[in-house]
């Protein structure tokens, strides 16, 4: 039994990050353990918690399990956990709650849960003491290693836990059993070490460590030979990319070389402002398939909060990277993430993040009440807002964000759109797809187009999609 220590997911040492090489393995054991079996991934979170689960799916095929739709008729259920906040935490343990009467009717069924939450002491200690029907424990750190953990259950019939608190590697060679076959996540690196006071990521995920150029190129161009036609670099903030590996090659080298694979599109999410440099615009200027489309959390317009957030850079340093953004990029969007409520947020403090979104007039955000984490600096700040303050702040900076949202997006009316048909809508009878600057957009056409890159008039536009007739490039 691995149980996680928040001390030792703290710290970062200056050792040079290990490449590992055929790590993943599965013993003879357990290769066909899953014939005539399926399994059910649930996923919670971020895109690196999708792309993960595509790796526990893969990983599963692999040892002859099939993939159910139907959760309660699976034989093993695999719950895929984020930790960012704690609305996340809820929604868990309360289909952990559904499963334990699952368990009770169906008690051969294997009910595992990975991801970050497992990385937390607090939610292992609520396991071990209160979810006992759970049957394997894995964290971030090894996913690969999903089939030893299997044949230690198997062998044992007790629950098994296996949960490092490391700085981590970068394990390669590891299979995907990617959730589309026209767009693809693409890992650039994992963890992250800039501690911003409210987040837990550093700890769920260690420390910042990026793959190979080499590596990454490789895997993008076996993408478009398969067809592929989008990619998205993914990290937790892949602006940092190279700066643990490479004297002199970063992200704008990188998204340089990514562009010449000549894959049909490229994007990268999350950035963090402080490591967006002027390099990055250029290349994305330059550039055609690398699409205008930036997601760029500011999460306070406040300076006093910035500071108590740890995020390292002023109200004044973002606007500038934003309007150098706007001027450079032609049509660029960009969107956002906000924090309501954090510790010590005045009045006076949340009027200046609706007056930064009153000036950007961001394409999106992503707005959310502040969640403490246990273990993080702000969770032993002195929180005083009420829970009804925060909530109403809230609302008001929704009504603006969404005010925004929609003048943003009426500017595409009568105007044509190159989209990327990614499949059917949920409205009835229609298409659905992105445009280069991720705007979705439903239009009528034919499912032949499922995977082409076509051109949509746009005909309506509301504050999160718009509506269009295609026409086929």
């Amino acid at each position: 039994m691995n149980m996680p220590n928040m001390l030792e997911a703290k710290k970062r040492t200056k050792n040079n990050i290990p490449v590992i090489r055929n790590e993943y393995i599965i013993p003879n054991s357990m290769k066909n353990i899953g014939l005539n079996k399926t399994y059910y991934v649930l996923t919670y979170g971020c895109q690196m918690n999708e792309h993960d689960s595509e790796t526990i799916k893969a990983i599963l095929s692999d040892m002859g399990y099939k993939e159910n739709n139907i959760m309660e008729k699976s034989d093993i259920i695999i719950l895929n956990t984020c930790a960012i906040r704690e609305n996340a935490h809820n929604k868990v343990f309360g289909m952990l709650g559904r499963l334990k009467h699952l368990k009770q009717d169906r008690p051969n069924i294997i009910i595992g849960v990975a991801g970050c939450m497992p990385q937390e002491k607090i939610v292992m200690d609520e396991i071990l003491n209160k979810k006992k029907y759970i049957d394997i424990v894995f964290g971030t750190h090894n996913i690969h290693r999903l089939p030893l953990i299997l044949e230690e259950y198997f062998n044992n019939k007790k629950t098994e836990i296996e949960v490092f608190s490391k700085e981590g590697e970068v394990i390669e060679g590891i299979p995907y059993n990617r959730d589309s076959k026209i767009k693809a996540w693409v890992n650039i690196m994992y963890g992250c070490d800039k501690f911003c006071t409210y987040c837990i990521v550093p700890y769920t995920r260690g420390k910042q460590r990026s793959r190979l150029k080499e590596d990454i190129i490789k895997e993008i161009k076996d993408l478009k030979d398969r067809g592929y036609k989008e990619i998205t670099l993914l990290g937790q903030n892949v602006n940092a990319y190279g700066k643990d590996l490479y004297d002199s090659y970063n992200l704008a080298n990188l998204l340089e070389d990514v562009s010449k694979t000549d894959i049909d599109r490229v994007r990268f999410i999350t950035s963090h402002p402080w490591d967006f440099t002027d390099k990055m615009i250029d290349v994305i200027k330059t550039s055609e398939n690398i699409m205008p489309y930036v997601h760029l959390p500011i999460q306070s317009g406040s300076n006093k909060i910035l500071k108590l957030m740890g995020r390292r850079y002023t109200k004044e340093n973002y606007l500038e990277l934003f309007n150098k953004l706007k001027s450079k990029i032609d049509n660029v969007s960009i969107t956002t993430d906000i924090i309501v409520g954090f510790p010590g947020e005045t009045e006076e403090d949340f009027l200046e993040t609706v007056e930064i979104v009153d000036k950007c007039k961001f394409d999106g955000a992503f707005t959310f009440i502040y969640s403490p984490r246990e273990g993080t600096p702000a969770s032993k700040m002195e929180d005083n807002i009420s829970t009804k303050e925060k909530r109403e702040r809230l609302q008001r900076l929704n009504k603006m964000v969404n005010k925004y949202s929609l003048e943003n997006n009426k500017k595409y009316i009568n105007k044509k759109a190159k989209v990327l048909v990614e499949g059917f809508s949920k409205k009835e009878g229609m298409l659905m797809g992105y445009t280069d600057t991720m705007k979705l957009i439903n239009f009528k056409g034919n499912k032949d187009l499922i995977g082409k890159i076509v051109k949509v008039l746009v005909m309506d536009a509301k504050s999160f999609s718009l509506d269009g007739i295609c026409e086929k490039i």
